[in-house]
């Protein structure tokens, strides 16, 4: 059965849950091969990310709020903290990779909000790989909630983010579009601190 998303006025996505569980693509891993480490992958999941790069030999760390997906995870062997991004997290300010993948720039609801959080944790020279919205799609902050059947989560504060969009978020959180990467269709936007 599948899963959707749901925002508060009534629209629709699937999600794909499946990919999230399955083993990162062998496009995710050249990219996550050529990460610098150690890396902080951001809304984990169940570690698929972070296994991926302790299989390159990249040392890599996951945060998730969700205790189910931190069970999941850990399950597998990949090193995982059960805490909000917002929390406060090992090594801060001297991480050299920040992953937002699989729309994890819309946690919280506030993209401008998570960004500077970001820049936070990266290193004065780190980067972090944001996954977006492709060009043209809207960007947009709202209550959502999962639902699989008849099954539906609590509402919680969500956005989606386009690449049209992104250089205004960072600029605002501090941090700056230094280029585009893609996997396939996605996009990711790697961004860097603005460093005076």
């Amino acid at each position: 059965m599948s899963v959707v998303i749901r925002s508060r006025a009534g629209a629709t996505r699937p999600l794909a849950v499946d990919d999230w569980c399955a083993p990162a693509s062998s496009d995710e891993r050249r990219l996550l091969a050529s990460l610098p480490g150690p890396v902080l992958d951001l809304g984990c999941g169940p570690g698929r990310l972070v296994l991926a790069l302790c299989e390159l030999g990249i040392a890599a760390l996951g945060v998730d709020a969700s205790p189910r997906a931190v069970d999941l995870a850990r399950a597998l062997g990949a090193a995982t903290l059960e805490r909000s991004v917002f929390d406060a997290l090992p090594g801060e300010g001297r991480w050299p990779t920040v992953l937002l993948f699989d729309g994890n720039v819309g946690i919280g609801g506030d993209p401008a909000t998570l960004l500077r959080r970001v820049g936070e944790l990266l290193a004065p020279h780190g980067r972090a790989f944001v996954e977006v919205e492709p060009p043209g799609a809207a960007s947009h902050a709202t209550q959502a909630r999962l639902e699989r059947g008849g099954d539906v989560s609590i509402w919680f504060p969500w956005a989606w983010v386009g690449a049209d969009t992104i250089d205004d978020l960072a600029d605002r959180a501090g941090l700056a579009r230094v280029e585009w990467r893609m996997i396939g269709a996605r996009w990711f936007a790697v961004l860097g601190r603005v460093v005076l």
